[in-house]
């Protein structure tokens, strides 16, 4: 499979979208299938969905997404479907954060997510390769257990120092974490 890397502005993203359940749902003027029938429905909840627009608002970075480019030169969403329609779910007015939509944004607001820059892997194989590569990158990772939560919260020099004298790799060759 080839790929290669770009950033899409939201703007573009978000032009023409279109939600048509069954139909289809479409951004990208048209050219992009959010959700093609190897994907699942839309499944981010209210906090989920309202992170990603968080995230976007504070300028902060969002997982890279993948798209598969079609012999026709349209496009299908491969993995970040949840993110993708969330954005332009906002963008289009369908929910707000803290009681503001995007339409009740300032102008400087507005543009600052319209030019916000989404990562893409803009994909090229076989159907099998995708199918594939979909299986691959939607293999979910290992859940961090609650002491690994702690110490993502909690960092500091003494994490350090205990992670040296209490971790499972030094105890038993195996880190799982202080």
């Amino acid at each position: 499979m080839k790929y290669n890397l770009e950033e899409i502005p939201i703007s573009k993203l978000v032009e023409n979208y279109k939600d048509n359940a069954e139909e289809g749902c479409f951004g990208y003027g048209g050219k992009l299938n959010i959700r093609p029938p190897y994907q699942r429905e839309f499944i981010y909840t209210g906090k989920k969905r309202e992170a990603v627009i968080d995230s976007i608002q504070k300028g902060l970075p969002i997982s890279v997404m993948y798209w598969v480019k079609k012999s026709d030169g349209t496009f299908e969403v491969l993995d970040g479907q949840q993110r993708t329609i969330s954005i332009c779910q906002y963008c289009s007015g369908e929910f707000s954060i803290n009681h503001m939509g995007f339409k009740n944004l300032t102008a400087a607001d507005k543009e600052q997510i319209l030019n916000y820059k989404l990562a893409v892997f803009i994909c090229e194989g076989t159907d099998k390769e995708t199918l594939e590569w979909f299986k691959v990158i939607n293999t979910p990772g290992t859940e961090l257990n609650a002491q690994e939560l702690r110490n993502a919260i909690f960092p500091g020099t003494w994490l350090n120092d205990a992670k040296k004298y209490f971790s499972k790799k030094k105890l038993f060759g195996n880190s799982v974490g202080v």
